[in-house]
């Protein structure tokens, strides 16, 4: 075994790698890690299926499926229509998604969001949809379109988001310009016009103050970029005005509570967008109780309202454990979004792992195949997606089953950037002048370091199997830092460097292998992992593997009713309780099968890749109420005498529609 300098994660944070502010400009704390320029990390593999299926499907179509909303009527395009979230919802995953693809159609239809936007900002600086009064309506507006406060802080924080990507991409300079001048507005206005305010009816909204991380966001990175200190003034004025989330998580309050029990009940998505503000401001004030906040929050989060997809039942105010609770679609990509900028903040590998859960389990489900189709909540326990009442907070009956705009429309044009921007944060560039792989899949990323041209290309089957390896090719002999994450789950990662063994001294959750790399050189990372099970509800058990959560395989047959949605249900027996010995001890009786991952889609139970064989007993306890799973049974209880075991099969939840995640357990004996 040849030696190799392995030094600490994080040990070089102060090292700015081109004084461009990608790593905070002062007074800002430094960062770690920084995202790179979009279109430097490319997916690979079934990555690449992933997005070209999107195109495909709903996000390179949205317009033409979704007309009365994502049509040239938008507001956003300067028509008569929406003027709120939807069309510009739809644009940040559809941007980051062509600028991937380098899909010249996709990239059109977006870049007319931004140029209209661009091109049409108003003379005190105002951006998006003007008010209704200065609109000519000749004609009602398109049916389904929403014209709430057209002039509302919250549509334009994901615009601003947008116009970062675009600037990302492209370096358009206009975009700098176009903000400052926004922010200035929005400094002179905010005191007198407040994110929201119920007493002054020219105040934003609701979903202002709930999001306003996301415009503070949106402030310090342009502040990175100019140095202006009007900016920095504005982000203190912000961050007054937005609801105070570390505050309420510290104590610890407020997270616990549901609808009806609490008057300050989250909703689903507002948590989820919530969880990155507090380190977001960390950067201007450098105060530690913000990542302690954070870390209190997912505790209580877990505690309170915790599903094991690694989400929270949220349907769509908190609503508890039971895993028969609905979370929403939106709740996923928004979570995703957040913990990738927590993960670039605060360097905590903690939030990565959380990334990965919910990418490979929740994210793959809660869409069709084709991407055509989408649930509006999913359940962790779903045993049958029809039409109906169910125990939602809110519940209209369309909730689970499959469709355009089944539920709320909010989840149809919100949900193309979860796979996106998982993509562009699979790699960061990292302050002490290398890159880091920190959330795994197959993947380029293309950078310039040290004046030297070096691409890698991560080749893997992740998450469904265990070896990454790291192709290296540059235009010359360079040295730099490859930061490489090691997952808490992973007990035992073996490195190797052109087929030969290398010492690996992991600090928190990341080693950072330093050398003079050339043309040619490989680096396999091994991930072995094994079997461990969380207790939920009632105590239940849930079985992981790596990243991955293990759902009970049940046959699902189609149908559409309607033109409006689709449904699934099975005649699979569901009831079924897992043994507490194999609980207890989960890698003495279970084994892992596999099969090639090929080239067809494996997101679902026909292709997928792994299984797990387990014993099972049906619970004579546990029935159907409300076409969902009946309460939980308390675990463990006595096995029934005379009881017979049948085997079943588990498969990865993200292969799964209808599925039982969470099990009671029986016990031999007694």
């Amino acid at each position: 075994m040849r030696s190799l300098f392995v030094v600490m994660a994080c040990s070089a944070v102060a090292a700015f790698a081109d004084g461009d502010g990608r790593f905070n400009r002062a007074p800002l704390q430094p960062k770690p890690y920084a995202e790179l320029p979009l279109g430097s990390v490319r997916p690979q593999g079934w990555l690449k299926q992933q997005l070209q299926i999107m195109a495909d499907g709903m996000t390179g179509h949205l317009d033409e499926l979704y007309p009365e909303v994502c049509g040239p009527r938008n507001a956003w395009l300067g028509g008569d229509g929406d003027t709120w979230e939807r069309g510009p919802y739809w644009i940040d995953g559809l941007y980051p998604l062509a600028v991937m693809l380098d899909d010249a159609a996709l990239k059109a239809k977006a870049l007319q969001w931004v140029e209209w936007t661009l091109q049409n900002q108003q003379p005190n600086g105002q951006i998006g949809p003007v008010e209704l009064k200065k609109q000519n309506r000749t004609r009602p507006p398109p049916r389904g379109a929403q014209i709430l406060k057209p002039d509302d802080w919250w549509p334009r924080m994901v615009m601003l988001k947008i116009l970062q990507q675009h600037y990302s991409a492209t370096g358009d300079r206009r975009v700098l310009d176009c903000m400052a001048n926004y922010f200035r507005y929005q400094l002179a206005e905010l005191p007198q016009r407040p994110l929201h305010d119920p007493k002054n009816p020219a105040s934003g909204s609701w979903w202002a103050q709930q999001r306003g991380g996301d415009n503070l966001m949106s402030i310090y990175w342009l502040y990175n970029l100019t140095g202006e200190p009007f900016l920095l003034e504005l982000g203190d004025l912000v961050h007054e005005q937005t609801v105070p989330f570390t505050d309420q998580f510290l104590s610890r309050e407020v997270v616990k509570q549901k609808r009806f029990e609490g008057p300050q009940s989250y909703h689903c998505v507002n948590l989820a967008q919530a969880m990155k503000t507090p380190l977001i401001r960390y950067q201007a004030d450098g105060d530690p109780k913000h990542l302690d906040a954070v870390r209190c929050a997912f505790a209580d989060i877990r505690e309170f309202h915790g599903q094991p997809h690694a989400l929270y039942g949220g349907d769509e105010s908190m609503h508890g454990r039971d895993p028969t609770r609905g979370s929403e679609l939106c709740t996923a990509v928004e979570m995703m979004f957040s913990l990738e900028k927590m993960v670039e903040i605060s360097g905590d590998m903690a939030f990565a792992d959380h990334i990965e859960r919910i990418a490979y389990n929740v994210l793959p489900t809660q869409s069709s195949d084709d991407y055509q189709t989408r649930q509006y909540f999913q359940q962790a326990n779903q045993i049958a997606c029809t039409f109906g009442d169910r125990n939602f907070y809110n519940d209209d009956g369309d909730r689970v089953v499959f469709g355009l705009t089944s539920g709320y429309p909010c989840c149809t044009c919100n949900m193309h950037q979860g796979w996106p921007k998982l993509v562009q944060h699979l790699w960061m560039a990292t302050a002490d002048g290398g890159l880091a792989a920190l959330v795994y899949g197959p993947s380029s990323v293309s950078a310039n370091l040290g004046g030297v041209a070096v691409a890698i290309s991560e080749e893997t089957a992740y998450p469904m199997e265990e070896t990454i390896r790291f192709r290296i090719k540059t235009s010359g002999k360079v040295e730099f830092p490859l930061h490489l994450r090691i997952p808490q789950w992973c007990k035992q990662p073996a490195l190797k460097i052109n087929g030969e063994p290398i010492a690996l001294a992991v600090a928190r959750q990341v080693a950072v292998v330093r050398q003079a790399w050339q043309d040619g050189d490989v680096v396999e990372l091994e991930l072995p992992a094994s079997f461990r099970v969380e207790r939920w509800h009632e105590n239940s058990a849930s079985l992981y593997r790596g990243p991955l959560l293990f759902a009970l395989k049940m046959n699902e047959a189609w149908s559409q009713p309607t033109n409006a949605y689709r449904e699934a249900v099975s005649t699979t027996p569901w009831n079924l309780a897992l043994l507490e010995e194999q609980v207890r001890a989960p890698n003495d009786f279970f084994a892992v099968e596999r099969k090639a991952v090929g080239e067809a889609y494996f997101w679902n139970l026909e292709n997928a890749p792994l299984s797990v064989k387990a014993q099972a007993v049906r619970h004579p306890d546990w029935e159907a109420y409300k076409q969902d799973a009946g309460p939980m049974p308390w675990s463990p209880r006595p096995l029934p005498r005379g009881a017979e075991t049948t085997e079943v099969e588990l498969v990865p939840y993200g292969c799964t529609t209808l599925r039982i995640s969470a099990f009671p357990t029986f016990k031999k004996g007694q």
